[in-house]
């Protein structure tokens, strides 16, 4: 079993910032790739980030030079720095990893997400 633990949303103003954060954890043997989604209300998910092993970050358009991804491979954390948010940016922001398990196993997980509430 491999779990995604996400921390760090809450309410903040328009233009202001937040770091989420999101810790795996479980029978991980590697990590290939992590990254954030968020699903605003009456929406569909969406990338936002995402970081790979190797490779260049990808953001979406809309949040690229606000937004930030990093990762620290040595606590399997993943973390997003958003900067100058936007009301229509509230949404359940969501963690996602690329997984090998100690059964070498490859599979896809989701944390349980966190609201991030942008007011105007």
């Amino acid at each position: 079993q491999v779990q995604l633990v996400e921390s760090g949303g809450g309410l903040v103003q328009a233009g202001g910032s937040l770091r989420l954060s999101c810790a795996a954890s479980g029978r991980i043997l590697s990590i290939y790739t992590m990254g954030w989604y968020r699903q605003a209300p009456g929406k569909q998910r969406e990338l936002v980030a995402h970081i790979p092993n190797a490779g260049n970050t990808n953001y979406a358009d809309s949040v690229k030079g606000r937004f930030t991804i990093s990762r620290d491979n040595a606590k399997n954390t993943v973390y997003l720095q958003m900067t100058a948010l936007k009301p229509e940016e509230t949404a359940v922001y969501y963690c996602n990893a690329g997984v090998i398990g100690t059964d070498y196993r490859d599979r896809e997980v989701w944390g349980q997400g966190t609201l991030v509430t942008v007011s105007s």
